[in-house]
């Protein structure tokens, strides 16, 4: 069997997007440019991109069932994301959120609807056939379970020579302390500009270089900063810099964070140079911040 899929662990939810032309007033009535219903969730958007960039791509999270399921198992398929590995829960909603747009500040605020639908644990994850993949990231969530998913992942490499074995990223987003327990479990680690700012850090390269301790030796440390761009830190002690690309107009930033994180694990499961891979993430990531959604990324990066 082929191992060449990329596998995203973490959540799926449905987006409830309205696009205003200035952010409402509390108490207030106001009309939306556009509405429209969308799949989101961090490791469901990077499938997305991961996708549209030309990459096998499967999503593992949780669903209930229903017709925000049926929806969002739709798109998930029109989009060609593998989807054997949700877990389908008798207990809980699917989550929502909603998400409002201004293109004129360039904000996205969410509002999301966390339900009590459980995540995927270390059981269902026991199931999965890992020799499909060569590369599986997690969405930082229910973290002790996913310490055990990737326990797991690192007996499996343990059998197997390094050019076989999968590679490991987690993205460690939300200011919550047992995610911090993933920090020196993965190859490739993705924080946060809030996580940084938690440490202390007012930027990617203090940060990268505060943090660098916590991940393991020969791991990736990366962290995007919005339009200043994005850093990454290697074994060599070598900084990464790429600047932002941002669009001539910016239209939509809900998700761009994922994109960057996709774009940049697209170029690193190909074997292309951390320099390459940061600069990709950051220019797919300028790119999808000029249109609504991620239809546009398709044609200008469609296997680049």
């Amino acid at each position: 069997m082929e191992r060449q899929r990329i596998l995203c662990v973490g959540l799926v939810c449905l987006d409830i997007v309205s696009v205003v032309d200035k952010y409402p007033e509390e108490d207030s009535d106001s009309r939306c440019v556009s509405q429209r219903w969308q799949r989101g969730g961090n490791a469901s958007n990077s499938c997305t991109v991961l996708s549209l960039l030309g990459a096998p791509c499967s999503f593992m999270g949780s669903l209930s069932a229903g017709p925000v399921a049926d929806f969002i198992m739709a798109d998930f398929l029109s989009h060609a994301v593998d989807v054997s590995a949700v877990v389908w829960q008798d207990e809980g909603q699917t989550p929502c959120a909603c998400c409002v747009v201004c293109p004129s500040s360039g904000t996205r605020t969410v509002v999301l609807s966390d339900t009590n639908l459980p995540d995927v644990t270390a059981d269902d994850f026991s199931k999965v056939d890992l020799r499909q993949y060569k590369w599986i990231h997690w969405e930082g969530r229910n973290a002790d379970e996913q310490v055990k998913m990737i326990e797991r992942v690192m007996m499996h490499n343990s059998k197997l020579p390094p050019q076989q074995q999968i590679t490991i990223s987690v993205e460690i987003e939300k200011t919550r302390e047992p995610l911090y327990q993933l920090f020196p479990l993965a190859d490739v680690v993705f924080i946060s500009k809030d996580v940084a700012r938690h440490f202390g850090f007012h930027s990617a390269e203090a940060a990268l270089r505060g943090l660098y301790s916590r991940v393991k030796p020969g791991a990736v440390l990366l962290c995007a900063w919005a339009e200043k761009g994005a850093e990454a830190l290697g074994p060599d002690g070598m900084l990464i810099h790429s600047d932002a690309f941002p669009p001539e107009a910016l239209v939509d930033t809900l998700g761009a964070g994922d994109t960057f994180n996709a774009a940049v694990i697209y170029k690193l499961s190909r074997g292309e140079h951390l320099k390459d891979a940061v600069t990709f993430g950051c220019r797919v990531a300028g790119r999808k911040c000029g249109f609504h959604g991620y239809e546009g990324l398709r044609a200008q990066f469609s296997n680049e």
